[in-house]
């Protein structure tokens, strides 16, 4: 569940949602972890419970929502989950269980359609256009698809239904936890309008805030702003894309992907650090390092995703899917650097990182589309001189000046040379 959960609008007397067309799903298990750690302790169903280590080191994977009532969130140091809810009973994670049953949840999604693109273990988007003379509405695909999984695995998913990827991820959010909501078409704009900004999918906390001292507040006000004014305040790409958003417009289609078909790379510390810069140094590292390994390959992908372990070796990852293909170390590690603050972990000790770009389809299959704040000769340009000098003088001849060793410790911008 995020940690701004928002309520969803009220649609009035307008009867039954009108669900032609409405053929994109996504669909979200509830509380993942925690549910399925109780499906071998039903006696703690409905009690707060924390899915973690037990040791004050340790940090949350995942907890019930009785739990989260009390602010407990996931990636938080134990300590302060402990301290926020006292009450709750602790259960060691169980990475097997979850494995096994993610990958039944996927085969489930295969029967239905071969349209099924995973954004982690417990979520994916599926288009359903090909199923329905097979299995009725997107409707009933959505229910069947949620009694099935509540049958077979003993845990509940959120779903949304809607005609574009954005919407329907928004509309699971919003049915959480247990829940079902379809968007007609014909409502997409109302229902969108009628929410917060911090709704919309990629506002983060400082860009919400960022919007507040704009006066901007609803996706309405959003929407009926010039394009220009948010490009100016957000950035070209940015504004474009919020505006795009607040209006509905989403042209991405359910791309089926094979997970483990991904380029990556992740890096153990040799002692447990906490201090976000040097985090983000080794994450500029490995996306440099993922892009530069993308582009001898061939290849573009769509997903950035990220790998956090924890000194108790508990292990968390976070993707965002992007607007277009690319191989540009830069794209990466700006993406890979905010899924990283997204979670706010507050000093807690990390043991390994790791960035992969996932999705991958042939460069020449999806040409890479530039950046609109991108000057003519821009970023992908300097990447691929990065490129020649590697192969004419080895690698790491050029890199950012933040990977450059500290002439007075001999290291990595502080911390050792990890090349």
């Amino acid at each position: 569940m995020s940690r701004r959960q928002f309520t969803a609008p009220d649609r009035g007397d307008l009867g039954p949602p009108d669900d032609t067309g409405c053929t994109v799903l996504h669909v979200d298990m509830d509380a993942f972890y925690a549910s399925a750690s109780l499906i071998s302790r039903p006696d703690l169903r409905g009690k707060p419970v924390i899915i973690g280590g037990a040791s004050g080191r340790s940090v949350v994977l995942s907890a019930t929502y009785e739990a989260r009532a009390f602010g407990v969130a996931s990636a938080m140091p134990m300590a302060r989950a402990r301290r926020l809810c006292p009450q709750a009973v602790v259960i060691e994670p169980d990475h097997r269980r979850y494995a096994a049953i993610s990958e039944a949840i996927m085969a489930t999604f295969a029967t239905i359609t071969e349209s099924v693109e995973p954004l982690s273990l417990d979520e994916a988007f599926l288009d359903v256009a090909g199923a329905l003379r097979r299995l009725g509405s997107p409707t009933r695909i959505a229910e069947q698809l949620r009694d099935t999984i509540a049958d077979e695995q003993g845990i509940t998913c959120s779903v949304g239904v809607a005609s574009t990827k954005f919407v329907a991820k928004l509309a699971s959010t919003l049915a959480k936890p247990d829940g079902l909501i379809v968007v007609p078409r014909d409502e997409t704009v109302s229902f969108l309008h009628q929410l917060p900004v911090g709704a919309i999918w990629g506002v983060g906390d400082k860009t919400e805030e960022h919007l507040h001292r704009l006066g901007l507040r609803t996706v309405a006000d959003l929407a009926h702003t010039p394009v220009e004014t948010l490009q100016r305040a957000l950035g070209d790409v940015a504004g474009q894309s919020l505006h795009d958003l607040a209006w509905g417009r989403d042209p991405r289609a359910v791309v089926p992907q094979r997970r483990e078909k991904s380029i990556g790379a992740d890096e153990t510390f040799a002692h447990d650090i906490d201090d976000p810069a040097r985090i983000h140094r080794e994450l500029l590292r490995l996306s440099d390092r993922t892009a530069a390994r993308a582009r001898s390959a061939g290849m573009t992908g769509r997903t950035v995703s990220i790998k956090v372990r924890f000194a108790d070796f508990t292990t968390i990852t976070r993707s965002k899917t992007l607007r277009h293909h690319t191989d540009v170390s830069r794209e990466i590690f700006a993406t890979a650097r905010e899924l990283y603050d997204r979670l706010g972990l507050q000093r807690a000790r990390v043991r390994l990182v790791g960035v992969r770009l996932e999705g991958l389809v042939r460069s020449a299959e999806a040409p890479i589309q530039g950046r609109l704040d991108e000057p003519e000769h821009g970023w992908r340009d300097a990447d691929r001189a990065v490129d020649r000098a590697s192969a004419r003088f080895g690698a790491g001849v050029v890199r950012p000046a933040s990977l450059m060793p500290d002439p007075t410790s001999g290291s990595l911008g502080g911390q050792r040379d990890l090349s």
